[in-house]
């Protein structure tokens, strides 16, 4: 594939990417979202455009501005995911979107991990033209997202009455983007961006109804069903929706990169009705 470096201009700061072109002429392309404080050249969005690209998809994998979860780039003015909103980052995938249009790709298949995937899930019921929908342990979203995390171990933990009521009081005095630091992943946020976390998540399953296009559900066998509710989404979708569970898997597919790859690919190439490869699939 041939790889160039992006930078795709928002009203604030640049939304920053690779595209992803394949050899030959593309068949089509793959918009490619990140998971919370993640970013373009990790995880999912970095393995899959090797495989999807040999199928004839390019592929855009962006950093939104909830990138990773504190950095810098040309001042000393902080940014990152511990500033987060649900609305920033609907917005950064439109924008994404609006990017592939101008370049002739008016209908992407949409590909999300984790929180990445419920904010697919948004973007297709935003946009049901969306060709296929493919969710990689996306989760549940809603209101019940940051309990159940923190249920979990994650986030606040056993702490989210106490952590919640003190975002409430910066907010309240106007500190908002002040710091707090959880006591589990991902360990530091803003008081406005976690109580956005709290009250203004899309939840997958309300939007399920809406989503007419083929859909591909992916979970680890080692994450909690309750908070990745890939048969439950599956049974409310408006259109059809496959449900795959990876053996001896995580949240960050280690070591099943390849395995996850395949799943996606065979599954794209049915719902698309086009080869795997032009060279083959290989497992």
């Amino acid at each position: 594939m041939k790889t160039t470096l992006v930078s795709i201009p928002t009203d604030t700061v640049a939304l920053e990417g690779a595209w992803h072109e394949p050899v030959g002429p593309a068949l089509g392309a793959a918009l490619l979202l990140h998971g919370n404080t993640m970013n373009f050249y990790t995880g999912a969005p970095r393995f899959l455009p090797p495989a999807l690209t040999r199928m004839g998809l390019a592929c855009l994998a962006f950093n939104r501005r909830g990138h990773d979860i504190l950095g810098i780039r040309d001042s000393r003015a902080a940014e990152g995911a511990a500033f987060q909103t649900y609305a920033e980052a609907i917005d950064d995938n439109r924008i994404a979107a609006r990017w592939l249009a101008a370049r002739g790709f008016q209908d992407p298949v949409v590909i999300g991990h984790s929180n990445g995937g419920t904010l697919a899930v948004q973007h297709a019921a935003d946009h049901p033209r969306t060709p296929a929908l493919v969710l990689l342990s996306a989760h549940c979203g809603g209101r019940e997202m940051v309990p159940r995390a923190s249920r979990a171990g994650l986030l606040a933990q056993g702490r989210l009455p106490e952590i919640t009521q003190k975002a409430r009081e910066l907010i309240s005095t106007g500190r908002g983007r002040e710091l707090m630091l959880l006591p589990g992943w991902w360990y530091v946020t803003s008081a406005a961006s976690f109580l956005d976390a709290l009250e203004n998540c899309p939840d997958v399953l309300e939007l399920a109804p809406r989503i007419g296009c083929p859909a591909l559900y992916l979970r680890g066998d080692r994450e909690p069903r309750e908070l990745y509710p890939a048969e439950a989404f599956a049974r409310r979708a408006g259109g059809p929706c496959s449900v795959e569970i990876v053996p001896d898997c995580e949240h960050f597919y280690c070591g099943r990169e390849d395995a996850v790859s395949a799943i996606v690919c065979a599954w794209l190439a049915s719902a698309l009705r086009r080869p795997t490869s032009r060279r083959g699939s290989s497992p």
